[in-house]
């Protein structure tokens, strides 16, 4: 075994740690800014599998697209969402869970049986070179562009709701005068409301 295919193998073994680890962050952790930082750092290791797959287009899309991409606009919509809350108890909470674990073991055997009794070819096809991108783009605008354009949909609907959600809070009743408030009242300059206290005088005290 030569120190370049050692070496590929640690870095293999290191981005599945990662985005396995990582995953399970994104699901377990209640904190959801976490959560979304988190799938970042998936995206991330999954383009290094395809850098170790000498994919290097398909991984610099990774970074560009779902890094670049979703992930900002997943964090955009956090921001934008993100409401103090008191969470409610939800009833039948732990059948959900023992469902939900239920379904993620049988996926999870599926796939390991997938992976272990398919005959891999080994070697690989060739690497296709400089190809690859034209490749990639006339599957993607031929086989391939209902799904890619139902994503870009997908995305787009799910900004306008975070916006939506987060807009929420303008129209609301205005504190000073009471009126029903619009989206006008935030470039209009107000008189802050001021509160006049009025401190008692301090006595003077006669000794006896």
């Amino acid at each position: 075994m030569s120190i370049a295919s050692t070496t590929q193998q640690i870095c293999f073994v290191v981005l599945s740690a990662t985005t396995v680890v990582g995953s399970l962050g994104v699901v377990l952790l209640p904190n959801i800014v976490y959560s979304a930082f988190l799938l970042g750092g998936v995206f991330l290791s999954v383009a290094g599998l395809y850098l170790l797959l000498n994919a290097s287009f398909v991984a610099a899309a990774q970074i560009l697209v779902y890094v670049g991409a979703v992930n900002v606009l997943i964090l955009f919509a956090i921001m934008l969402v993100n409401k103090q809350e008191t969470l409610a108890a939800i009833p039948g909470l732990l059948l959900r869970r023992l469902l939900s674990g239920a379904v993620c073991a049988g996926l999870f055997a599926l796939l390991l049986r997938v992976a272990f009794t398919t005959a891999w070819a080994l070697p690989g096809p060739p690497p296709v070179g400089e190809e690859a991108t034209i490749r990639i783009g006339e599957h993607l605008f031929t086989d391939y562009l209902l799904p890619f354009e139902l994503a870009s949909v997908l995305l787009l609907m799910a900004m306008i709701g975070a916006i939506v959600l987060a807009r929420r809070d303008v129209f609301t009743t205005d504190v000073i005068t009471g009126e029903p408030a619009d989206q006008g009242l935030i470039e209009k300059e107000r008189t802050p409301l001021l509160i006049e206290t009025t401190t008692p005088e301090p006595t003077l005290l006669s000794k006896p």
